[in-house]
This record gives structure tokens, C-alpha cells and sequence, in this order.
């Protein structure tokens, strides 16, 4: 697998300021970790967010730090974006120990075809998008391939219980969970209704006067 690079250099610029930093084509980022000193640091917007694009939330980047001779492996943790344009507002990273366990997200892509599709009465239903597993960083999966040819019929679905990854990787969500299930459309019969002529209202005539005799 392709190793993910990144270069950040320290950062002065803090709070408010770092809006120059961004007019300028640069994010501020930061970067934490167990026994690890929070360290302020800045990217090219360019190249992070190339870098965002390959790794999602679970590939390991090695990240090189101004002239430092080695590099640290980091994790992304959180990506901060304007809420109406989307712009990138900040990144952290999350520097891992390549021999102590972590818990991340990876996605589920699903795989193959379902046979039952092949009825137009049937939907495919995703109810799980990403597992959440834990193992060492350089076993990280940068997705889980679920490959849903075994589902022929409407009502049979996937469980979390049957995905079995690699060795050294414990998947954290509920067994029971349904992944991916088919479910029959709903179709809904439009009964005619007609409506019945409007109900004449009988009048009861008249009592006859009867005759008074002078």
C-alpha cells in the first residue's frame, strides 16, 4: 500500500490571526497524542488537501515536521470546515505509537451484486456506512470490501458478526447490527373511491287542515 506524506511546519500565528494563514494558501493544523506535547503546526492548503482526499479518517500519514530527520505517524482526528462554504478551517492529527493498539473508523464499501435486485419490487438498504475496529496503526484497512452477492430475496440482510477482517483487528460495533439488508417496496394499492349521489332530504308534507263547522 502506497504510503500517504504530508510536510507541516510550527507555527507562530495563533487565534484570530490565522485567517492571513489561510488567505495566504495555508491551514493551520495541530497535532496531538498520548505522551505527546500538543504542538501548534501549519500545511499547504493545496497539498493537505490531497492528502485529506487519500487517507479519510483511517490511513496512517507519515508526517514530516520542518527539518526533523524522522518522521511522525499520525492519524487525521477532526477536519474543521466553514459550515456554508465548505472551506477547510483546520485539521488535527493525531500522532500514533506503532506498537500500541488504536481505535478508528474505517468505511464499508459494498461489493458485487445482489441477485435479488434483479426485482424491481426490491431495494438495497445500507444501515451501517463505517465499522469501528481496533488494532495497531500499520494493520489499519483503509476500507472494509463487503461483498453482498449471497442476498437473493427480500428480508435477508448482513450482520456486523459476519464480516471477519484480518488477523489482529477486533471490530468494536455491535454483532447483532445489520450492515446491509434488501427490503421489498412498499406498494401502495390507490382504492377508487365512488362517491354516491348526495341523499335527497324527504319532506314530510303537510298535516291536512281538518274543517271547523260554524
Amino acid at each position: 500500500m502506497e504510503q500517504i506524506e504530508l510536510r507541516a511546519a510550527s507555527r507562530e500565528v495563533l487565534g484570530k490571526k490565522v485567517r492571513f494563514l489561510r488567505r495566504q494558501g495555508i491551514t493551520p493544523v495541530h497535532l496531538f497524542g498520548h505522551g505527546v506535547d500538543s504542538m501548534a503546526l501549519q500545511c499547504d492548503t493545496a497539498q493537505l488537501k490531497r492528502v485529506l482526499a487519500q487517507a479519510g479518517h483511517a490511513r496512517l500519514i507519515i508526517l514530516w515536521l520542518d527539518k526533523a530527520r524522522k518522521p511522525r505517524n499520525a492519524i487525521i482526528r477532526e477536519i474543521q470546515r466553514e459550515p456554508r462554504t465548505g472551506e477547510l478551517l483546520h485539521v488535527d492529527f493525531y500522532q500514533v505509537r506503532m506498537e500500541e493498539k488504536i481505535k478508528v473508523e474505517v468505511p464499508i464499501i459494498l461489493v458485487g451484486e445482489a441477485p435479488a435486485l434483479k426485482s424491481k419490487d426490491n431495494t438495497l438498504v445500507q444501515e451501517l456506512s463505517s465499522l469501528t475496529i481496533e488494532c495497531l496503526p500499520g494493520k489499519i484497512p483503509p476500507s472494509v470490501n463487503l461483498d453482498i452477492s449471497s442476498l437473493t430475496e427480500a428480508g435477508q440482510a448482513i450482520h456486523v458478526k459476519e464480516i471477519v477482517l484480518g488477523e489482529g483487528i477486533a471490530i468494536l460495533d455491535d454483532p447483532e447490527q445489520i450492515v446491509v439488508r434488501i427490503s421489498a417496496l412498499m406498494v401502495e394499492k390507490v382504492e377508487e373511491v365512488v362517491k354516491a349521489p348526495p341523499e335527497v332530504a324527504e319532506v314530510a308534507p303537510p298535516p291536512e287542515e281538518e274543517l271547523k263547522e260554524e
